[in-house]
């Protein structure tokens, strides 16, 4: 994956949201819902395609479990049998994509989770409510 393929998607839409919608109504509605348009559809797909390895799936795991909210890049590392240089290669690629952010502090950076992010994808990809099931059942 190339720099050029990832853009940091806009976190600071203005809309006051509870978990699951925050931003959700005016970016990309879900995915049963409404069809995406092209844009929304290659916007999206920048981000799953950060969530389509599996090492940066489990750092964003590691990063969003982590007590505290965040977590050193000293503590991730040691968790691969990969070099410091591919792993910093890999946050990088999950902060492009707006999943993580980050801080350095002396020596080390700290990453944690964008809740924004992860709320946002979690409400594209969740059925709306009373909506049937293949086997038409509601919930």
């Amino acid at each position: 994956m190339s720099n050029q393929d990832l853009v940091l998607l806009d976190q600071t839409d203005g809309t006051a949201g509870t978990a699951g919608t925050s931003g959700t109504a005016d970016c990309c509605p879900g995915l049963l819902t409404a069809p995406l348009d092209e844009d929304q559809a290659a916007e999206l797909a920048k981000v799953f395609k950060a969530l389509g390895d599996p090492v940066r799936l489990r750092l964003l795991s590691m990063i969003a479990s982590r007590a505290g909210g965040e977590v050193c890049v000293c503590d991730l590392t040691p968790a691969f049998d990969l070099s410091q240089p591919t792993i910093s290669h890999h946050l990088k690629l999950l902060r492009q994509a707006g999943l993580i952010d980050c801080e350095r502090r002396g020596t080390w950076v700290y990453y944690w989770l964008v809740p924004e992010m992860t709320d946002r994808l979690a409400g594209i990809l969740t059925r709306p409510a009373g909506a049937p099931f293949l086997d038409g059942t509601t919930s």
